[in-house]
């Protein structure tokens, strides 16, 4: 009899976890145009091995036998030419394609201004998802998002709430989107909480264009053990802090893939960040007891995208040759060569493609100092022939060369304001850089050297940047005191095709912007 009984509870505790209801939670992030597979030339053992792209996450979609959601948190266009000259409106149809279920905006989603947006939004088969982001006029949500939206999937209800970066007024064009008021993540999170609990969803999933914390940027990272101190007020963790009740934060912006996603000791929510290119997908799984059919489990983690593993699927191949074509005639013409390969900086101080932008920038406007904004740099030039395709991944922004007159001081501050810990976000042309790191975002800067000579906070130089930087964009605050402040109605990307026509491209030596320990 004992056994009997024994065998019968077997029987059930198996059956039971067999029955377990499980919910697949795909999401991307950060996918800037590269819809398809390229070579993963950041890994040493095998760099022209293929990774990403929309076939490759669609093939491996229809291997999963989870019921499944699929999410982005944003910045879905802007890096290619493919998606650039499409202003987005190939996203939109790769997404719907794939069956995405939501979306939030990334700053760069408004590079091309407000219109543009509402177009990608109306091409797009899926909700726009922004819950802090008002007009200041009335004072009423963009008409064009919604806060949040209530999915069904296998019988569970799940809500999906919606963030933008409230950096994005000062991190797309300013000018663009001075109408609209981006407010604080965490307050707004805490607001709509209520709201979102009187619809008795099953779980509650965040999409935000917002990551841990900066200091993870573009890596590839375990933090699963990790405990994080000293957060930035925006922290996507300290917003699943001040809204109890988000069980799945998933984030973007910073370009970090969590490799086995992060639980918060203290709000107990699960966050994931899913890399930059869609060379990676977070993959988390909410999963349900079958008796009472809460929510007991939630875990996350990245999938590499590897082509050799994944397959392509045929059909999003096709539809991603059609944009392909509708460019190449542009994009595959050759501009010129590169002597040397272009590449970005691994102590992420200056760079080799950092100060051939920068140089380039100075000397067709003759100014004493030039300054490059590091971010906006997002692709290498290898030796080589270079396409026009090479220079729009490279620099994919639609900048105007600007010039002015800045002080010493002004200088000073600038240079301040982008030496953060050991890292530059500011590459430079004509100047010098020493410095240490201070506290956190309290650079110590210790000497600015032009021309041989330690500059003077009343000496008064002739500058070069971009309009982003100008205008007030991320990290170009300092520019606001500027004098004499001219459009040159130069764009720097041709700036940098005429550069190529000249002859071979050699990347200057780095070494300009210094660490002293």
């Amino acid at each position: 009899m004992k056994k009997t009984f024994l065998l019968f509870t077997l029987l059930l505790s198996l059956a039971g976890s067999a029955a377990a209801l499980t919910v697949a939670v795909y999401h991307t992030s950060d996918a800037h145009g590269w819809y398809s597979a390229r070579p993963a030339r950041w890994d040493n053992a095998q760099p022209d091995r293929l990774i990403g792209g929309f076939a490759a996450l669609a093939a491996h979609l229809k291997t999963e036998t989870t019921p499944y959601i699929l999410l982005d948190s944003g910045d879905m266009f802007q890096g290619t030419p493919e998606g650039i000259l499409t202003k987005g409106l190939a996203s939109a149809v790769l997404m719907n394609q794939l069956g995405y279920a939501a979306a939030a905006p990334g700053n760069h989603d408004y590079d091309y201004g407000e219109a543009s947006l509402k177009a990608l939004i109306a091409a797009s088969n899926f909700p726009f998802l922004a819950a802090n982001v008002y007009e200041k006029k009335t004072g009423a949500l963009a008409p064009y998002f919604k806060p949040y939206t209530l999915l069904e999937v296998a019988g569970k209800k799940i809500a999906v709430l919606g963030l933008a970066g409230s950096h994005t007024g000062t991190s797309t064009r300013p000018e663009g989107v001075r109408h609209l008021e981006f407010r604080d993540e965490a307050a707004e999170a805490a607001a709509r909480l209520p709201e979102i609990k009187k619809l008795n969803p099953d779980a509650v999933v965040l999409i935000i264009h917002r990551g841990i914390t900066e200091d993870l940027s573009t890596k590839r990272v375990d933090v699963s053990t990790w405990t994080f101190e000293g957060l930035g007020a925006h922290s996507a963790l300290l917003v699943a802090r001040a809204a109890p009740g988000i069980d799945l934060a998933l984030g973007g912006h910073h370009h970090a893939a969590l490799l086995k996603g992060y639980r918060d000791p203290v709000s107990g929510t699960v966050l994931g960040e899913s890399g930059y290119g869609l060379s990676y997908v977070t993959r988390a799984e909410l999963t349900f007891d079958d008796a009472t059919g809460k929510l007991t489990g939630v875990s996350a983690g990245v999938l590499p995208l590897w082509t050799d593993q994944t397959g392509e699927d045929a059909a999003v191949l096709k539809t991603i040759a059609g944009f392909t074509a509708q460019v190449e005639r542009e994009m595959g013409q050759t501009v010129g060569r590169a002597a040397t390969d272009l590449l970005f900086s691994p102590e992420r101080l200056d760079s080799g493609i950092g100060n051939w932008v920068s140089d380039v920038t100075r000397e067709v406007t003759g100014a004493q100092l030039a300054f490059q904004n590091t971010g906006a740099i997002r692709a290498e030039i290898r030796k080589g022939p270079v396409r026009l395709r090479d220079l729009y991944q490279a620099m994919p922004f639609d900048n105007n060369i600007i010039t002015m007159r800045l002080t010493g001081a002004q200088v000073r501050r600038l240079m301040s304001d982008n030496l953060v810990g050991p890292k530059s976000f500011m590459q430079v042309s004509g100047l010098q850089v020493e410095f240490k790191p201070g506290p956190v975002r309290e650079p110590a800067l210790l000497r600015l050297i032009c021309r041989g000579k330690e500059i003077k906070d009343d000496q008064e130089f002739t500058i070069a940047t971009n309009d982003y930087l100008a205008g007030g964009g991320t990290g170009g605050e300092a520019f606001a005191g500027g004098r004499e402040i001219k459009d040159t109605m130069l764009p720097l990307r041709d700036a940098l095709i005429k550069a190529f026509k000249k002859g071979p491209v050699s990347a200057p030596a780095t070494g300009r912007i210094k660490l002293i320990p």
